[in-house]
């Protein structure tokens, strides 16, 4: 009898381009999407086909957690996707699923615990204070982008990677091409190769090592013979990667901040509340354009009378997520009090972004230190005038203009 109320009836596929918005404008696709209901469908700009799209926050947990919806499974399949370049390499973390899955991610996790993460608070914090002295030292105006929020989410996740400083600069240089789909697939694909490269003989250096940070705890993991060099290299440059998506999620955050000044004051009045405060930004900010990677049904599942059929391709939006009216009322309110917040900002389930403690651990110490060591901090030009990223897959600012 359950069978006979799933829907059939398909629903139109919604073509979803790829939009370069301004500031923290939320995707308005998306927007339209959410009002055509929990399930949709949806076709990306590059790829095949199409693929369904969940929105609601406990059907994206579930879609998340749920092991009938397959990352593995999506190596087979030419999956409608965003960008060129977002091809699937096997073997990569990003791409597998337990019990493949937890082993690789077994092999790191020392360094992404809360002890791993504080292992590296106080040199991040002389590092961001180094950079404010300098900063200062320029004066106005500045951009806070290249002073600041460019540098030191690179600088910490090198330091937890275990890269050396020297070899920062084509870390950040990589990434950038890597994370733009401005400059085509093929240059993306080979500053991935090089890349891959750079940590293929980093990791392979510490076969054995003692040390705590991941290449290290990598290298040592492979000398077990219990991940492989191609696997270990695969998650060092997803975690690289991933690391340095702090700047542009700072670079909204802080953009919100100098075009509100009431939560900058609040901010200042009540530093108790800071975790709190970003924790809710993390729930506004609209950190990526469109959709990340896709799913694949292994075998028929049932969502909200929707059926799933095997083989279908599925995404989930977190950014969606966020903003569920049924989960957090008044979602397009920035609110700090908010409580509780079971925001998805960093994402569910098995492929959760290991980086998140990190991430806040970062944002807590750019609030700290910006606003306490900088009172008069401001835009240097009207907000429409701050230029964001192009053909970015995370967005935010090119350049944050600012003043004291």
């Amino acid at each position: 009898m359950a069978e006979d109320i799933l829907t059939e009836a398909l629903p139109p596929v919604r073509h979803w381009p790829a939009l370069d918005l301004k500031g923290v404008d939320f995707d308005p696709v998306l927007t339209d999407l959410m009002r055509e209901g929990p399930v949709t469908r949806i076709q990306l700009p590059n790829g095949e086909g199409w693929a369904w799209l969940v929105t609601r926050h406990d059907d994206v947990r579930v879609v998340a957690n749920d092991p009938r919806f397959s990352r593995e499974a999506v190596m087979d399949q030419r999956v409608t996707r965003l960008a060129p370049h977002f091809i699937p390499t096997r073997g990569a973390v990003g791409f597998l699923d337990p019990p493949d899955h937890t082993r690789l991610r077994r092999s790191v996790a020392a360094a992404f615990t809360a002890r791993g993460v504080e292992r590296v608070r106080a040199k991040s914090r002389q590092v961001l204070d180094g950079l404010v002295d300098d900063l200062l030292q320029g004066g106005p105006p500045a951009d806070l982008t290249a002073t600041v929020l460019s540098p030191f989410p690179i600088a910490v996740i090198c330091e937890l990677m275990g890269v050396p400083t020297v070899d920062r600069h084509r870390m950040h240089a990589w990434t950038q091409l890597i994370l733009s789909s401005s400059h085509g697939a093929d240059v993306s694909e080979r500053a991935k190769e090089e890349m891959s490269a750079y940590f293929g003989k980093l990791i392979a250096d510490r076969a054995g090592s003692t040390g705590e940070d991941v290449t290290s705890l990598l290298g040592a993991a492979v000398g077990r013979e219990e991940v492989t060099l191609e696997e270990a290299v695969g998650l060092a440059v997803l975690l690289q990667i991933g690391g340095e998506a702090v700047t542009n999620n700072s670079g909204q955050l802080f953009y919100i901040l100098m075009t509100r000044p009431d939560l900058v004051a609040r901010l200042r009045a009540e530093p108790e509340i800071r975790p709190q405060a970003i924790d809710e930004l993390l729930r506004y900010i609209p950190h990526r354009n469109a959709v990340g990677l896709s799913r694949i049904a292994t075998q028929d599942v049932e969502i909200k009378g929707v059926r799933i059929r095997a083989g279908d391709a599925i995404y989930v939006s977190y950014l969606a997520a966020n903003r569920d009216p049924d989960v957090f009322p008044d979602p397009e309110t920035i609110d700090f009090s908010r409580s509780p917040n079971p925001h998805v900002a960093f994402g569910h389930g098995p492929h959760y972004c290991p980086g998140g403690m990190l991430a806040r651990l970062e944002s807590e110490l750019l609030v700290d230190a910006l606003l306490d060591r900088i009172p008069g901090l401001r835009l240097a030009v009207p907000p429409d005038r701050v230029s964001f990223r192009k053909g970015a897959l995370i967005r935010g600012p090119e350049a944050l203009p600012v003043m004291w």
